[in-house]
């Protein structure tokens, strides 16, 4: 049965931030283990012209957040690694589900590329015989390097038996996976029972909806290989059954809890939000709700750039409101503002400035920086930060 909205549009988006963590951050390391159960993965990437994904999207959600942090719940084995839909720590809570796609690709199905066993056998022994190992720890058997398809056999070998689950992340070194068996990293008592399709669906659907409030089979399913027909079928049957209501948003069928749905407190900080953010992943879906046009142009060559290479959507509560592009430049401690970009509508309200001037400044402490320096916008965008934002952040820093 389809039913209208079950808030406001504005309420539902409050809502959603606070399903995020962004309205109420949690506290120290425990906040950091509670916020990732809540969000059910943190997406974990290698770019460092600032301070990595991982990191930015906990510091938004975690007050005083400290990576080491993220160690010691890795050493805790409270979380673990894998992928998602995408590489990422998840809650040692929910590790049975992740046997689901080891099982898969233990039957054959492909990653990347194509399992070398004999390879795969040998880096196996090592490990079993000298312990946890990374990469770096094999005879390279030719100078390639970069991309996976560029991969040295060992790496690949590594990799394969990550994902088909019989070896486990330890630690990172320089970024670096090190790696170890399965049966000598997972902690004693976890569930290792594999899911099946239902029930694998089933949890798509519990930790999405506990994350975003409301989504499409197609939002829940993303990038999950073959599970968008078992996630559909099964949201049709919760729907049917009362569990899950469903209604129409902008030409789209939508699920979501049957019950109260309680409005929070109105969201009012400004964020800066990583490209790797849950709340931004899909842009589909950030268009959708938020009107948002937002594209990642780390991957795009140089000249073929709008923007900037790693920019940062800039949200006033619920409102997408510009893009920064940042770098952070370590050695002078600096944070480069490389393209700044606002909605003029904002620029006189001095609740604004005084939120976004906060923002910049913890974000540039974030990234070891004292000082944050604008390199490029429009003249009136200039003339507006040098007035207004400069002597926040110049009495903020003293």
């Amino acid at each position: 049965m389809t039913t209208a909205l079950p808030l406001a549009h504005p309420e539902l988006l409050q809502l959603l931030l606070a399903r995020q963590g962004l309205s109420k951050p949690q506290a120290g390391r425990r906040g950091v283990l509670q916020t990732i159960e809540q969000l059910g993965y943190v997406q974990i990437d290698s770019i460092n012209v600032v301070e990595r994904a991982h990191h930015h999207v906990l510091f938004n959600r975690v007050k005083n957040y400290q990576p080491q942090w993220l160690d010691e719940l890795m050493q805790q084995k409270q979380i673990f690694e894998y992928w998602s839909h995408a590489a990422a720590f998840l809650p040692m809570r929910d590790f049975r589900f992740s046997l689901y796609r080891k099982a898969q690709l233990q039957q054959g199905q492909k990653h990347w590329f194509a399992p070398d066993h004999q390879q795969m056998r040998e880096v196996r022994a090592r490990i079993r015989a000298e312990g946890p190992l990374k990469a770096a720890d094999f005879a390279k058997t030719s100078e390639a390097s970069g991309p996976w398809w560029d991969w040295q056999p060992a790496k690949k070998a590594l990799e394969q038996l990550f994902m088909q689950g019989e070896l486990m992340v330890v630690r990172r070194e320089r970024f670096q996976k090190v790696l170890d068996l399965t049966e000598r990293v997972l902690p004693t008592g976890v569930d290792c029972r594999i899911p099946g399709e239902q029930e694998y669906a089933g949890h798509l659907i519990e930790r999405f909806l506990q994350s975003h409030a409301v989504g499409t089979a197609a939002q829940i399913s993303y990038l999950r290989p073959g599970m968008k027909a078992p996630v559909t079928q099964l949201l049709k049957e919760l729907a049917h059954s009362g569990v899950l209501q469903c209604f129409q948003f902008q030409g789209q069928t939508y699920y979501g809890q049957v019950g109260e749905w309680p409005i929070p407190s109105r969201a009012t900080a400004v964020y800066l939000l990583n490209p790797f953010d849950n709340i931004l992943i899909q842009r589909q879906r950030l268009q959708h709700w938020f009107n948002a046009d937002y594209q990642l142009e780390v991957y795009v060559p140089a000249e073929k750039r709008q923007f900037g290479y790693y920019s940062l959507p800039i949200f006033y509560g619920t409102a997408y409101v510009g893009l920064v592009d940042v770098k952070a430049q370590r050695n002078e401690q600096r944070l480069l503002l490389q393209h700044l970009q606002l909605d003029k509508q904002w620029l006189s309200k001095s609740r604004f400035c005084q939120q976004f001037a906060k923002a910049l400044l913890a974000y540039a402490r974030f990234n070891g920086c004292t000082e944050v320096s604008l390199v490029r916008a429009e003249s009136q965008l200039t003339d507006w930060f040098n007035k207004e934002i400069s002597p926040l952040l110049q009495n903020s820093a003293g």
